[in-house]
């Protein structure tokens, strides 16, 4: 059942890359587990997937103790200061970076542990009130400063939570403009080896397709794959 949820999605991603005219080996499905049992995630490795996205810390760092050290966790929820510590030896990337004492912290912890954390800017595209994110006018500077302080942070682009519309097509906008700002952000930072903005997360189980077809490089989908989510398995 999870192995065909996964299969389907997997395929509409790559129909969506050819009506794109892109390649679908630039675009990476994150699995989202939160919330999951760890069995689940055991039935989707043992068929290859590796990339899983978490949102509470203490329940990632459980599973990051449990399950395989080969897998790529991806830290998509809102991060708190003081919880880096627990993720920063071990985390693939951080999706939701939106301030630059967040990114202080996380240089910090990545000197201890003798590397460089990539971290996407959350951008609050669409200027919800209930979203975390930097505004698109804000999201340049902070890039900016974040490159040319804190050498142990890699910008790897930019990430979005579109707002939740009864059709994808709403929100294809919003996905047009995140690319678009990341490209001029690019163009701003050519030179500077602190800034890589090839991904842009962005795109969820209502409307993956549409985002695809808008230049998202991650994908972030749960209920899709796993179903509608059971908090009472939280950590």
């Amino acid at each position: 059942m999870l192995i065909d949820n996964y299969k389907a999605v997997r395929k509409n991603i790559d129909e969506a890359c050819a009506r794109a005219d892109r390649s679908p080996e630039d675009v990476t499905l994150i699995a989202v587990s939160k919330t999951k049992p760890e069995e689940n995630i055991e039935e989707l490795y043992h068929a290859g997937v590796r990339d899983f996205g978490e949102n509470y810390i203490q329940e990632l760092r459980q599973k990051y103790d449990d399950l395989p050290k080969d897998i790529r966790w991806h830290m998509i929820g809102h991060l708190q200061r003081n919880k880096v510590k627990y993720i920063a030896e071990y985390v693939t990337m951080i999706h939701a970076v939106d301030t630059y004492e967040l990114a202080q912290t996380i240089e910090k912890e990545a000197v201890k542990h003798n590397r460089r954390i990539p971290i996407l800017i959350e951008v609050n595209v669409a200027e919800e009130d209930t979203k975390f994110g930097v505004s698109c006018q804000e999201a340049p500077k902070l890039v900016k400063r974040i490159a040319e302080s804190l050498p142990h942070v890699l910008v790897s682009g930019l990430m979005t939570s579109a707002p939740f519309v009864q059709d994808p097509e709403d929100n294809r906008p919003v996905f047009r403009k995140l690319r678009q700002l990341s490209v001029d952000i690019n163009n701003e930072n050519t030179d500077n080896e602190n800034v890589d903005m090839k991904t842009l997360s962005m795109g969820m189980t209502n409307d993956y397709i549409v985002a695809v077809e808008e230049g998202a490089t991650l994908v972030r989908v749960g209920t899709a794959i796993f179903g509608a989510r059971d908090y009472s398995h939280r950590q």
